[in-house]
């Protein structure tokens, strides 16, 4: 057999299993180690791999950095009595910003790997499990000894509308600067990258770092009003921020909604978004609840209603921004720089998800948002 045939021959059992080993290689292929470097090197030089996780360039992945934990979901009965025993129902599942937006882009068929942060306990091994079944490469992700699993625990009215959320996420503090560092063929190999305000704000200014150096594109999701102190003033390499009216209004430091049976100020959100659009952002959405969203496009300016839903549609509200989140990331990863068809399939999905009991709804496809044009 011909040198040149086999090279081929290891690209298509890299091709078949991208994580096979050298010596695995070596062995199947009845070459030495030093063959096998020899020929992955050369198929690096044209371009046929992608550094040294051997990513395929047709499926190198969106890469997810943040939060995944546990969600506990406990709805209420009835109206709720404070300071006293209220009745409710419980349902338990994976969640996480970062997981979520994972999940759903795995189901809509991206390729996709998490870098998240669990415990050594059940939790996290089921956790990662799951993710691994739905094609999600954690592979480099970090499991930590001793260590029990974040929690994100919603209390619901009888409605599924959000009356209190408690967030233990602690774990993320461990992925800092220091650890994206090391994962930096990660980085190196995505299509895009993901990331949510569950990290410190050094790793999200490494990840902008990051994006400005090798020009890819980095879209970042707030999480929670306090957490976005840890977003950088600057912002230049942002190519998305998304985040909620709640955590705008904290950003910019000033209210953005008005008394009165109008409560969405468009004027005083157009002038904030701009204003992350002059310290980096390229754009900039703004979620709105059931009052849709606002966002930008360039020096666009657009504002989108949500698809009409009557009360008895919603289960519950958790998860249906990430959804959100997880339909523009798929649109801008099919290379659709179209931010209004973006924002619409994110409408579209988030409706799927506030008819799911599911934190993701589990019935989704990759045909799901291609009927969307």
């Amino acid at each position: 057999m011909s040198e040149i045939s086999k090279k081929d021959q290891l690209f298509d059992i890299i091709r078949a299993h991208p994580f096979v080993s050298q010596q695995e290689l070596a062995q199947r292929l009845q070459l030495s180690r030093s063959a096998v470097a020899g020929h992955i090197a050369s198929l690096i030089r044209e371009k046929r791999l992608l550094g040294r996780a051997y990513v395929l360039p047709e499926r190198r992945p969106v890469l997810c950095i943040g939060g995944a934990n546990i969600d506990r979901k406990v709805r209420t009965l009835a109206t709720l009595q404070m300071g006293t025993s209220n009745p409710v129902s419980q349902h338990e599942s994976f969640g996480g910003v970062a997981r979520n937006i994972t999940e759903n882009l795995a189901r809509l068929g991206c390729a996709t790997a998490l870098l998240c942060a669990t415990g050594d306990d059940a939790v996290g091994a089921d956790l990662l499990a799951q993710a691994q079944a739905l094609g999600i490469d954690t592979s480099a992700s970090l499991q930590l000894p001793g260590q029990g699993s974040g929690s994100y625990t919603a209390v619901l009215d009888a409605d599924g509308e959000m009356l209190l959320a408690l967030s233990h996420m602690t774990l993320c503090e461990s992925l800092d600067a220091t650890f994206l560092a090391s994962r930096q063929v990660q980085l190196n190999t995505a299509l895009m990258t993901v990331a949510d305000l569950n990290l410190p704000q050094s790793s999200i200014q490494y990840l902008i770092t990051q994006a400005n150096q090798h020009a890819s594109p980095l879209i970042l999701v707030a999480v929670s009003q306090p957490k976005m102190a840890r977003l950088p003033e600057v912002l230049e390499g942002v190519r998305l921020l998304i985040l909620n009216l709640g955590e705008l209004e904290t950003r910019v430091g000033s209210r953005l909604s008005t008394d009165g049976e109008e409560k969405i100020n468009e004027d005083k959100i157009q002038r904030a978004c701009r204003q992350l659009q002059q310290q980096g952002a390229q754009d900039v959405i703004v979620t709105l609840g059931d009052a849709g969203v606002m966002l930008t496009s360039g020096t666009d300016w657009h504002r989108l209603p949500a698809p009409l839903l009557v009360a008895s549609d919603v289960v519950d509200v958790t998860g249906a921004g990430d959804a959100f989140a997880a339909a523009v990331c798929w649109s801008l990863y099919h290379n659709n720089a179209d931010l209004l068809l973006a924002a619409q399939r994110g409408l579209h999905l988030a409706a799927l998800t506030l008819q799911s009991a599911g934190t993701v709804c589990p019935d989704l496809t990759p045909d799901t948002l291609m009927a969307l044009t």
